[in-house]
């Protein structure tokens, strides 16, 4: 028994040892995180953080404090001591604010406008969909209507049941008196063996 065990996990080894040297990925088992040296992030909630940095970025109270900024930073820069002033005159370091938060302005409100747009093609989608739905509802309740319209034409109607009557009823005034108009449709009455029980 002994033997057996060692040869069939000796061929064992040599036929998996090309398996051994590749790593095989299992797929009962879910694949381990790779390392990234970049640094990673939900997109969804950097997305939302973007559709709020837009929407703060368009309205008044952004260019309020902008403005409220820009004063004070020209205003200090001017009229304080030379000492304490940090940007003098050309204001460069003003500039480069300004233009560093052009930079990141832009490509939020990008982001953020790529969002909407993702949103308004869902409901575009969305839209069409139930437009179809509700033409095709349409399209049913009209066929029905129309259906409904050719059966009400072969339905007898209260006139026409009412006329049919008032016919039978003249025929029937009419035998009674002896007339006789349509004796091949109505057999003639058997007045002479006539029972008194058919009464």
């Amino acid at each position: 028994m002994v033997p057996e065990r060692e040869t069939t996990t000796r061929e064992r080894a040599t036929s998996g040892a090309t398996a051994s040297s590749r790593a095989r990925a299992r797929l009962d088992q879910p694949r381990p995180p790779r390392r990234r040296l970049l640094p990673e992030w939900d997109p969804e909630s950097f997305g939302r953080l973007s559709e709020r940095v837009a929407r703060f970025l368009g309205t008044g109270r952004f260019i309020v404090w902008m403005t409220v900024v820009i004063v004070l930073w020209v205003v200090w820069n001017v009229s304080a001591p030379s000492g304490l002033r940090f940007d003098e005159y050309p204001f460069i370091f003003l500039t480069l604010m300004l233009s560093l938060q052009a930079s990141y302005a832009a490509p939020l409100i990008l982001l953020a406008q790529n969002r909407q747009d993702d949103r308004d093609r869902v409901n575009l989608e969305q839209d069409r969909k139930q437009n179809e739905r509700s033409i095709a509802d349409t399209e049913y309740l009209t066929r029905e209507i129309a259906a409904l319209r050719i059966g009400l034409g072969e339905v007898a109607t209260r006139d026409w049941i009412r006329s049919e009557l008032q016919d039978l009823v003249k025929d029937l005034e009419d035998r009674q008196n002896g007339h006789h108009p349509d004796r091949g449709v109505f057999p003639a009455d058997r007045s002479a063996g006539r029972d008194v029980h058919d009464r």
